[in-house]
């Protein structure tokens, strides 16, 4: 019997049910946490890197175990084939982002959640009408440098001074989502920082 397939971890909790309408604005980046080391639940090692999804059938898998309202409803909702992502590996030594992916499948129902001995079970979730989804992503490539929170953060609190590109990064702004909105122009600056030495 194979061993149990790792999971995504989300760092989401269901303490944001409020956060459960639509988002009227329109999204086409996003910013997706994951952990890169090792940390076991229930027996299951949460650990998901770049570096794993790499190494997948044809470097795709699904994202799984996002147990957060507003997160599910851009899965399920906002997030389409070609959209880009940051893949950030965080809960680690060093967090930050480390390279981009992009949907390859829109939202459908999160498997994990109607599964006992997963530990994303959610004994709530009914196949028949599912309360949490999930996409499919693909590796696209690595940064041509990690870029840490710490650099992100310094930028942040620089911007929101200056009323710069990075002042309502959601990273800093709704810090608890797993998974995060990204505007053209917050994409845009940050892609631009992977061909300059970090100033953090």
């Amino acid at each position: 019997m194979p061993p149990k397939k790792k999971q995504k971890v989300s760092t989401d909790t269901e303490s944001t049910k409020k956060a459960t309408k639509k988002v009227s604005v329109s999204y086409s980046h996003w910013l997706m946490k994951s952990e890169p080391e090792s940390r076991f639940e229930n027996g299951v090692d949460m650990k998901f890197s770049i570096e794993d999804l790499q190494k997948c059938s044809n470097q795709t898998d699904c994202w799984d175990g996002v147990r957060n309202y507003q997160a599910r409803n851009f899965m399920r909702d906002q997030m389409k084939v070609g959209n880009k992502i940051f893949f950030y590996h965080s809960n680690c030594k060093v967090p930050g982002i480390a390279g981009i992916c992009q949907i390859v499948k829109e939202g459908y129902p999160d498997h994990t959640a109607f599964d006992k001995k997963d530990p994303h079970y959610d004994k709530l979730s009914d196949p028949k009408n599912p309360r949490w989804y999930m996409v499919d992503v693909k590796f696209e490539r690595m940064l041509k440098r990690f870029i840490p929170l710490s650099e992100l953060k310094a930028l942040y609190l620089k911007h929101k001074q200056s009323d710069g590109p990075l002042k309502n990064l959601a990273l800093f702004t709704a810090a608890r989502l797993s998974v995060q909105p990204i505007t053209s122009e917050e994409w845009n600056f940050i892609m631009e920082l992977e061909n300059k030495e970090s100033t953090a």
